[in-house]
């Protein structure tokens, strides 16, 4: 059994803990070595003393302010020591659901004041390292190792994808007839495809002026314009905190179970983070839907962030409708919410 993730966890705490963490790691993973050995379902007295030794550390360690005055801890086991974490205060009523190895916190339902709560959980989330986000109670699927996200070389990947995607499509780009259609049903738009002939390289990100959004400020108006806007889905989801450093590792903590390639979106999710201030706020379904504080701003960038659009394999952009490609990046230029969806 694999413990590392729930060690990870502690490290996501307040920085005061992250020494005391280490060192509980430290024993911790001793233990792990230990207890390897023996497949027999009772330990040993020596394997009892240290388990007794790892529970004696994290008591040690719990006995350190891990946050703001007031904030809650629960706890969680592994190998009979109780690990904890930090949640905020007001939060709705809610419960602890393992997701693989590690825990996460979902709301019993949707709560009803999300629109105070979210901005608050967004501002807390560097601090605490607790990712929020809006998700179906389906959304829990196979939890995905951060080990895998790592190993996406995604340029190459990218690269790779694009050349066999080019090939499948060329004949429809380079056919201008319009595909049949039935009776009083306008044909579809031509689709010329991507001005690339090969793979041009990721969109190069936008700089932070001072006029732009926060991250957190351009996820806390997405979730503003659901509200407001009546978005289908929304009252079906379930506030959910991931420990995690980021939203798209806590995509990939949840194991998000839609037909997405799991690996390959979480390091474009990553990557469109640190380049575009992106964020995900919400995952009703088969949907992915994305805040952005910094979009790109001209039509050379924008063309080159729609051919990543497109090759995260999203129906919604590859099929459903076809959107002509020129057009489909055009619309990103400025745009602030980003939609993906799998069928």
């Amino acid at each position: 059994m694999n413990v590392k993730p729930l060690l990870d966890a502690l490290g996501l705490q307040e920085d005061a803990a992250r020494t005391m963490a280490d060192d509980l790691r430290t024993q911790i993973e001793e233990l792990h070595g230990r207890l390897r050995g023996h497949r027999r379902k009772s330990l040993t007295s020596g394997d009892r003393a240290a388990t007794a030794r790892a529970i004696r550390l994290d008591h040690r360690w719990r006995r350190r302010p891990l946050g703001p005055a007031g904030s809650r801890a629960v706890s969680t086991t592994v190998y009979g020591a109780t690990m904890s974490f930090v949640l905020p205060d007001g939060l709705p009523p809610g419960r602890f659901l393992s997701s693989g190895p590690a825990r996460v916190w979902v709301s019993d339902e949707f709560p009803q004041d999300v629109d105070q709560l979210w901005p608050r959980l967004l501002s807390e989330q560097k601090d605490r390292r607790l990712v929020p986000l809006l998700c179906w109670p389906d959304a829990l699927g196979r939890p995905l190792g951060l080990d895998h996200v790592d190993a996406v070389r995604l340029e190459e990947v990218l690269a790779t994808d694009f050349a066999e995607y080019r090939r499948r499509r060329l004949p429809f780009w380079t056919d201008p007839t319009p595909a049949p259609a039935p009776e009083g049903v306008e044909p579809w738009p031509h689709d010329p495809g991507p001005p690339f002939e090969q793979w041009p390289g990721l969109a190069p990100q936008m700089p932070a002026a001072s006029a732009d959004p926060k991250p957190e400020e351009a996820a806390a108006s997405l979730l503003s314009w659901f509200i407001e806007t009546g978005r289908f889905g929304l009252d079906e989801c379930r506030l959910m905190l991931v420990p995690a450093r980021r939203g798209s590792d806590a995509l990939a903590s949840i194991g998000w179970s839609a037909e997405a390639p799991l690996p390959l979106l979480c390091a474009l999710l990553r990557s469109w983070e640190d380049r575009f201030g992106a964020r995900i706020v919400a995952v009703f379904g088969s949907e992915l839907h994305v805040s952005v504080a910094r979009p790109p701003v001209e039509a050379e960038h924008a063309n080159l962030l729609a051919l990543e659009h497109v090759l995260s394999t999203a129906n919604n952009i590859i099929d459903d409708p076809p959107t002509p490609f020129p057009e489909y990046a055009m619309d990103l230029v400025g745009r602030t919410r980003w939609s993906f969806w799998w069928d």
